[in-house]
């Protein structure tokens, strides 16, 4: 089923690229914008960044993509302004083809397009989604892609997804090379030695924190400016999954699961809530990633790397910086410092883990994916949770189904009443 769709992927996007399948009006895509929301949006969205710097790098870059998410128009219209209606491929992606804010979107997408005089604009337009929804039966889209009905959106940045417009920005061969390096750290995960097995020694050590020394929250912090929206996907795979108030019998639980995600690029976070994470009587555990070298550099051509030293060595200076920082953070968080000046005293303690490459690329990026997602898979085995579902999700959505049939201010009279 998968390779099937891979090939569709690979064979639609071959076309895009040769000027074989172009726009309704015939023109040549040049840009791609995806419709989407939750694991739709914020793990294609992420790895799209991670890798843009790369493919710029390598002179492989070929679309760029565009994210419509939020509900809100202003999400919609920051995008309309940046693209060319008839030049722009739409991908929407709904795995029920019923998610209310998708379908929001979708038609603003459509009034868009009608208002830029192009017709047929569902010919602007390909679906994610899976075999059994409405969206799946409707031939007026450009074509259909699909996704297994089972598999939570934060869990399908490797299916058509997340693959989809990563193929059609960067190439196929960034693609095979992202699924490899998921391969790999898929493989690993299998490993029974604990000590060999870093996303089961990772997930053991987050429940060793959270249930033991009580720690509620751990900090995602990527140095690296490519990842600067991994820790938001992440956010959304760990405590969709670990949020949960009952084990898989539905027996309400005894002991807390999950923590709280949350995280920036350094060295912005030095400068925003370090202060917190090194002087709080609340301990929080850091997670660390970073890389050897910078993508900026080390993909650029030869004849770059000739014509452009000076600014090449400077870029190489600058990514030194970056790791002395990376360094002294982990040293300080774990001893502190000694100072009579309680104010400059620091008393270190503090938990850190690092994952370190040699540079950020598909591969590497794929198996950095995977890590995280079978340290949670494991975290829900010790945990004995289901990790695949979000009811807490549907709840909000039920509610304000009910309040859309009425008044915006005769509900919020309603609801007041009920809560004050």
């Amino acid at each position: 089923f998968y390779r099937l769709e891979l090939e569709k992927i690979k064979r639609f996007t071959d076309g895009v690229h040769a000027n074989i399948f172009r726009s309704s009006s015939h023109k040549t895509f040049k840009d791609v914008v995806q419709i989407g929301i939750g694991g739709s949006d914020l793990g294609p969205r992420s790895l799209y960044i991670a890798l843009e710097e790369y493919a710029n790098a390598k002179g492989i870059a070929k679309m760029s993509a565009h994210f419509i998410s939020n509900v809100d128009p202003e999400d919609a219209s920051r995008v309309f302004a940046k693209i060319e209606a008839d030049q722009t491929l739409f991908i929407l992606v709904s795995k029920s083809g019923t998610t209310e804010e998708t379908l929001a979107n979708e038609k603003l997408v459509l009034e868009y397009l009608a208002n830029h005089g192009i017709e047929n604009p569902k010919q602007n337009i390909v679906v994610v989604t899976s075999n059994a929804s409405p969206l799946a039966k409707d031939k007026s889209y450009r074509r259909s892609f699909f996704i297994d009905d089972f598999v939570g959106g934060r869990y399908s940045s490797t299916s058509a997804c997340g693959v989809l417009i990563l193929s059609l920005c960067f190439g196929n061969e960034v693609v095979e090379d992202l699924l490899q390096g998921a391969r790999e750290a898929d493989k690993n995960a299998l490993n029974p030695n604990i000590r060999e097995n870093a996303s089961l020694m990772a997930a053991l050590i987050g429940v060793y924190e959270r249930n033991i020394l009580g720690y509620n929250t751990t900090a995602v912090l990527p140095y690296t400016q490519a990842l600067s929206r991994f820790p938001a996907h992440l956010q959304q795979l760990d405590m969709e999954s670990s949020g949960k108030a009952v084990n898989r019998d539905f027996t309400t639980l005894a002991y807390p699961t999950g923590q709280i995600i949350f995280g920036e690029p350094g060295t912005n976070g030095q400068h925003s809530f370090y202060q917190f994470l090194h002087q709080s009587k609340e301990i929080v555990p850091l997670q660390f990633i970073a890389f050897k070298e910078s993508s900026t550099y080390k993909y650029a051509s030869k004849e770059i790397q000739e014509k452009k030293a000076e600014y090449i060595q400077a870029l190489k200076e600058n990514h030194k910086k970056l790791l002395t920082n990376l360094v002294a953070q982990i040293y300080a968080f774990a001893v502190g410092k000694e100072d009579e000046n309680k104010n400059k005293h620091f008393e270190g303690g503090r938990p850190s883990s690092l994952i370190y490459a040699d540079c950020l690329n598909g591969r590497t990026l794929g198996a950095l994916l995977s890590h995280f997602e079978n340290k949670v898979m494991f975290q829900g085995f010790v945990w004995n949770i289901n990790s695949f579902d979000q009811e807490g999700v549907q709840l909000g959505k039920k509610i304000a189904k009910k309040i859309e049939s009425e008044s915006l201010d005769g509900a919020l009279q309603k609801y007041s009443e009920l809560l004050f």
